[in-house]
């Protein structure tokens, strides 16, 4: 449970303009979508997931490290790692059941196995968009797993797209949708009171003083 007072205390160190940009985008933030990148070899990639994640409210971000364990490079991530949730995982069994036992069907982008068009995709329940490497693609684990194989519609030569690309499309394309619907796909106010803590104290320098002496002070 969030201390509000505390909350209060610490956003008043920052500017108005700072406080209402971030209520501005926890109000647009959802956990109803997620995205999964599995073993991707190129540290610019996942990066470039990840900044898309951000971009499109997407607030947890799934990074399996069956294989290539990877820094975030933030200069193209853009600072993004700051404001979404990347949890780690050392096998993607491990990640897949995560996801499973939150709710989440996994849907296995990919262009073959009859997979489905992005735009019949029905987003009426919660889902895990999972990205493979960038040239095997998704493992066997995660196609076997899937609820769902999705794949953007292509008329070149080319077969498939970069991963980062692939991934800015396809959420924008589902964001957008459920946007549109009735769907409950905001973060709740429990959840949202504890980002913008989270995030305020990422802000704020010296935050764990000024925390030590508000409590003193109380």
């Amino acid at each position: 449970m969030v201390d509000i007072k505390l909350l209060e205390y610490l956003e008043s160190f920052l500017t108005s303009r700072r406080q209402g940009l971030c209520k501005k985008i926890l109000n647009e933030r959802t956990n109803y979508f997620t995205v999964a990148v599995e073993d991707v070899y190129q540290l610019h990639n996942t990066s470039a997931v990840i900044r898309s994640c951000d971009v499109f409210g997407i607030q947890n971000v799934h990074v399996i490290e069956e294989v290539n364990v990877k820094r975030i490079d933030r200069e193209i991530a853009m600072g993004a790692q700051k404001w979404v949730d990347i949890n780690r995982y050392d096998s993607t069994g491990n990640c897949v059941q995560a996801l499973k036992n939150k709710g989440y069907q996994i849907v296995a982008t990919t262009p073959h196995d009859n997979s489905k068009v992005l735009q019949d995709f029905d987003i009426n329940k919660p889902a895990a968009f999972f990205f493979g490497r960038e040239q095997q693609g998704l493992s066997d684990t995660v196609l076997n797993a899937a609820d769902s194989k999705l794949h953007i519609p292509m008329v070149g030569f080319t077969e498939s797209l970069n991963i980062s690309v692939s991934a800015a499309i396809i959420l924008q394309h589902v964001t957008s949708k459920l946007r549109g619907t009735d769907i409950k796909w905001q973060l709740s106010e429990d959840e949202k009171l504890e980002k913008r803590l989270e995030w305020t104290k990422k802000v704020v320098k010296s935050h764990e003083q000024i925390i030590a002496r508000y409590y003193e002070n109380k």
